[in-house]
C-alpha cells in the first residue's frame, strides 16, 4: 500500500508544483506585447469550450485575476455577411466591404481593451521617446471560427481607403480636455516594432485599413529618452557582415597594389627596351639580325696646304 501511495503523491506534488509555475510565469513574465495577445488569445478560446456561440452575438471574455484590467470582448460573423454590412463591436467600427482573409466560413473579431494598467507595456516595447500616451491601447483582431473552434489561427483584416476602419477613443479617453492645447495624435503599433502616427479626426476617431493596436499620443518632452538595446544576434549578425565586407576591401586593395607595381615594372621594361634599341640598331647582315651602331667616323679631308702635286712625268 505504500508503494502505491508514494507514487501517487509524487504525481501530484508534480502537477501542483508545474502549475504554480505556470501561473507565476502569467504573473511576472508578461513583458511582451505579442505574448499578452497570445494569452488573451488562448484564454478567449477557452471560453467557449462548453458554449454553444450563436452567431452575430457579443461575448464577454472573462479572464484570470492577473490580466485584470483587460477588457475583451468577441463576436462571430460569417465572412460573406461582415463583408455585405459591416460590424460594430465595441470601439471598432467595420464599414462595408471589409475583408477577411483567409476566411473559410466564420470569423471571430476580438476586440482589447488594456485600460491604464497594461498599455504601458507598449511604451516599454516601441520606441515612443518625446510622446505620452492619452489614451488606453485598442485592439482588434481576427481568428479563424470553425464550428468546433478547433483551429486558432489569425487571419488579416483589410478595409478600403474609402471606409476605413473607424477607432472611436470618446468614451475611453479622458484626457483629452487637459491637454492644454496639444494636439492628440493616433498611434498604430505595428508588429514589426514601429509606430505609425496620423493626425485624429472628428469626433475623436482614429482611421486604419488594417487590424492591429491604436492610441492616442501627444508630444511631451518630459518623457525621457530610452537607449536601444541591440540584441545579440543582430551584433553578432553586425560583425559577421563588418568582417566580410573589411575582407573583400583589403583583397581589393592588395589587387590594387599588385595591378599597380605590375604595371610599374611593365613601363619600365619598355623604357629599357627602348633605349636600347634606340642607342644599338639591328640590322640584317645576310641572314642574321646583329646590333649595328650609327656611323660616328670623320671623313678624311685633304688640306691644301699639305696636298704637293706630282710632277708630270717627262
Amino acid at each position: 500500500m505504500g508503494s502505491i501511495f508514494f507514487p501517487l503523491t509524487f504525481i501530484l506534488f508534480l502537477s501542483l508544483s508545474s502549475s504554480s509555475s505556470s501561473l507565476n510565469l502569467d504573473n511576472q513574465g508578461i513583458k511582451s506585447a505579442r505574448l499578452l495577445d497570445l494569452l488573451i488569445r488562448d484564454y478567449t478560446f477557452q471560453s467557449f469550450d462548453n458554449k454553444n456561440m450563436k452567431t452575430g452575438k457579443v461575448h464577454t471574455v472573462n479572464l484570470p485575476s492577473n490580466l485584470s484590467g483587460i477588457n475583451v470582448d468577441s463576436i462571430r460573423f460569417r465572412c460573406g455577411s461582415l463583408r455585405r454590412y459591416g460590424a460594430k463591436l465595441k470601439e471598432f467600427h467595420l464599414g462595408k466591404g471589409v475583408i477577411v482573409h483567409p476566411c473559410i466560413e466564420r470569423v471571430l473579431i476580438v476586440t482589447q481593451n488594456l485600460g491604464s494598467n497594461w498599455s504601458s507595456i507598449y511604451y516599454d516595447n516601441y520606441e515612443l521617446s518625446g510622446y505620452q500616451l492619452i489614451s488606453p491601447v485598442l485592439g482588434l483582431f481576427a481568428y479563424n471560427a470553425d464550428i468546433n473552434f478547433s483551429s486558432h489561427f489569425e487571419i488579416g483584416i483589410q478595409s478600403g481607403l474609402k471606409d476605413p476602419i473607424k477607432i472611436d477613443f470618446t468614451k475611453t479617453t479622458t484626457r483629452l480636455n487637459t491637454t492644454k492645447g496639444m494636439i492628440p495624435l493616433c498611434a498604430s503599433f505595428e508588429k514589426d516594432g514601429k509606430v505609425t502616427l496620423a493626425n485624429l479626426g472628428a469626433e475623436n476617431f482614429c482611421f486604419s485599413t488594417r487590424f492591429g493596436h491604436f492610441g492616442l499620443v501627444i508630444e511631451s518632452p518630459l518623457m525621457p529618452l530610452r537607449k536601444k538595446v541591440i540584441s545579440g544576434w543582430k551584433i553578432a549578425v553586425g560583425s559577421s557582415i563588418g568582417a566580410v565586407l573589411g575582407a573583400f576591401l583589403l583583397t581589393l586593395l592588395l589587387i590594387a597594389l599588385f595591378v599597380k607595381v605590375k604595371k610599374k615594372a611593365r613601363m619600365e621594361e619598355m623604357e629599357r627596351r627602348a633605349y636600347e634599341e634606340e642607342a644599338l640598331q639591328v640590322s640584317m647582315v645576310g641572314h642574321v639580325r646583329a646590333p649595328t651602331a650609327n656611323v660616328t667616323r670623320t671623313v678624311p679631308i685633304i688640306e691644301h696646304h699639305e696636298y704637293i702635286p706630282h710632277p708630270p712625268p717627262h
